[in-house]
């Protein structure tokens, strides 16, 4: 039996469409975070990251992506995202440089250099630009199999606890927790810092383990902190680069130009949801410690400078450790700060003229 022939133009159709479905590539993608998408820089991932990098995708059609999405400890727990994304259990993610301050010495710059600039924007601008420019910043996470891709800084940190924190002396005696990289803001002080991280802040402030934590306002409201410790004071530690959005390096030199300026664009539309967001979010969180019959006590300006006068300068052992392991430490640090300043910011210390 003979099949009749099908005009030119529906045969041609058919072959474009036939070689349209064969040139088209899939890309599976794990996506993984220690912290739940209640927090924005998950949310972001999830919510304008990923929807962003298909949108460009579907511009020429070549490549989808199939994400696989684990966040709130489900694949990489908190504080282990460095490693999962390393050894490729995660193909990307958000990873928490705060708490990887003896790996990741230079993303830590901020921590190491407290009652700095409120401002996130500015922190944000500053950071990412010594990624660009500074080898030694995209080295550290070359050192660990990972590409960096765009990051984030948290607003403001202050002082959630049992009592407010208005002067020095409310320091002494007390015992806070918080991330490795925050203790050295109040060592001198009389104060006691524990290792915490945001997901334990609640119950163990409630069960004791220490009198409050070393937080800011967006996370604290978004963890309901304002329940076990009502008093917030905004003493101006300053707002703090805290983490980025990197993937393995092996899956990055895979991809095609297309799908890296993908995902590149992917973190522009991230970084400036992030930040309108977060605006937003800070001051609402104000908004919500009030209305829960929270306090929140902003800190005299002359009561920062005698706080920032009397801690052990935080650089020195940031420098020392980083110079061990072989980081540029004290340069990065002249970097960041210079940053700021041109950005017009301003420290309550100028730690790196010590």
């Amino acid at each position: 039996m003979q099949y009749p022939k099908l005009p030119h133009t529906l045969l041609a159709a058919a072959l474009c469409l036939a070689g349209a479905a064969h040139a088209q590539q899939e890309i599976k993608i794990t996506v993984s975070a220690g912290h739940a998408p209640v927090f924005l820089w998950v949310k972001h991932l999830k919510e304008t990251f990923i929807p962003a990098v298909n949108r460009e995708l579907a511009k020429s059609g070549k490549t989808i992506v199939s994400w696989n999405e684990a966040y709130g400890g489900t694949l990489a727990k908190l504080g282990s995202e460095l490693e999962t994304i390393e050894q490729g259990v995660s193909d990307m993610g958000i990873v928490g440089t705060v708490f990887h301050p003896g790996k990741m010495p230079l993303q830590n710059v901020s921590y190491a250099a407290p009652f700095g600039p409120i401002e996130p924007r500015v922190v944000s601008k500053v950071i990412n630009e010594m990624h660009e420019k500074v080898p030694a910043m995209r080295k550290s996470w070359e050192k660990y199999n990972q590409v960096y891709l765009c990051g984030f800084a948290l607003d403001d940190y202050g002082v959630v606890a049992t009592t407010p924190v208005v002067k020095l002396e409310d320091l002494k005696g007390k015992k806070y927790g918080g991330p490795p990289g925050l203790h050295g803001w109040i060592k001198g002080s009389g104060a006691v810092a524990v290792n915490a991280g945001l997901p334990s802040y609640y119950n163990d402030i409630k069960a004791g383990v220490y009198n409050g934590v070393l937080t800011f306002a967006s996370g604290a409201a978004a963890a309901k902190l304002y329940e076990v410790a009502p008093a917030y004071t905004q003493t101006g530690f300053g707002a703090m680069y805290a983490g980025g959005v990197s993937i393995n390096k092996g899956r990055w030199d895979k991809f095609l130009p297309e799908v890296k300026a993908a995902f590149k664009a992917g973190c522009e539309e991230y970084e400036s949801a992030y930040s309108k967001e977060q605006f937003t979010r800070a001051v609402a969180a104000l908004d919500l410690i009030r209305a829960n019959k929270g306090t929140v006590t902003v800190m005299a300006d002359a009561e920062r400078a005698r706080v920032a006068k009397a801690i052990d300068n935080p650089t020195k052992a940031w420098i020392e450790a980083a110079a061990k392991a072989g980081y540029p430490a004290r340069d990065v640090l002249k970097a960041y700060m210079d940053g700021v300043r041109r950005e017009g910011g301003k420290f309550a210390r100028d730690w790196d003229k010590e």
